[in-house]
């Protein structure tokens, strides 16, 4: 059986901070706050990937109230999250990815992060889309005040 799930974070910019998107890290002015490395699009792309599962999401999974997880490389749990996937007998078919950003420009850094997150997963390159938008300068994304992210992944159970 086919299983689709959605994802979606936000995390505020905070001055003292890498920015990390997709793995990938990105100079800019400012990082994100978050207890990991607030990498915003992988933390959307987990909680589809734990939706499509009906695992929860991903606070259930790394709490950020766990010391263990401060400071975390998220695709070290993207690839936790990923085999926890195989080992509950699902195949990752194809994830789609979307980042809202006034600032910095992203479209240089989409075909790595596609590259890392693929790898992170274990799945061809081909099975990762990552787009990237700005908000026209409207709401807190336009403000520059933080970046948000969705993402769909579907999976199979090897039912069909």
């Amino acid at each position: 059986m086919l299983r689709i799930g959605h994802g979606y974070d936000v995390h505020a910019f905070a001055e003292g901070r890498r920015l990390v998107l997709g793995g990938v890290e990105i100079a800019h002015t400012r990082g994100l706050a978050g207890h990991s490395d607030a990498d915003v699009l992988t933390h959307a792309l987990m909680d589809a990937l734990l939706g499509a599962m009906r695992e929860g999401d991903i606070g259930q999974l790394f709490p950020d109230t766990d010391p263990a997880y401060e400071g975390a490389d998220s695709l070290v749990l993207l690839g936790h999250v990923a085999s926890l996937a195989r080992a509950r007998g699902f195949a990752i078919l194809d994830v789609d990815c979307t980042v809202a950003a006034q600032a910095p420009k992203l479209a240089p850094h989409r075909a790595e992060m596609r590259r890392r997150i693929a790898a992170a997963m274990g799945v061809d390159v081909d099975q990762v889309g990552v787009k990237a938008t700005t908000t026209e300068r409207l709401g807190f994304v336009g403000r520059e005040e933080g970046i948000e992210a969705w993402a769909v992944a579907l999976l199979d159970d090897g039912r069909c």
